[in-house]
């Protein structure tokens, strides 16, 4: 039985929280194939989940990891610091 997109998202946000401190972009880096839009959506509902089941830690990180990977794939909007 071949492992589901699904799974492989999980796996790796288990290596995630796994690696040493500093190390996520090796681990991404690893992984290049698994990212993309879907990652980044587990993500934001893991983190969901851990919150609600008052794992703060754990959601701030997934949070903030889901929202680098998003700024990386053009889905997240950087917001201009310059006024008209």
């Amino acid at each position: 039985m071949t492992a589901t997109r699904q799974e492989l998202y999980m796996s790796l946000i288990d290596e995630l929280f796994k690696c040493p401190s500093g190390e996520e972009p090796e681990v991404l880096d690893a992984h290049l194939d698994l990212i993309d839009a879907g990652l980044v959506e587990t993500m934001v509902q893991l983190a969901t989940y851990m919150a609600h089941q008052d794992n703060q830690d754990g959601a701030k990180f997934l949070l903030h990891v889901a929202r680098e990977l998003a700024k990386q794939l053009g889905l997240y909007p950087e917001l201009s610091t310059t006024s008209a």
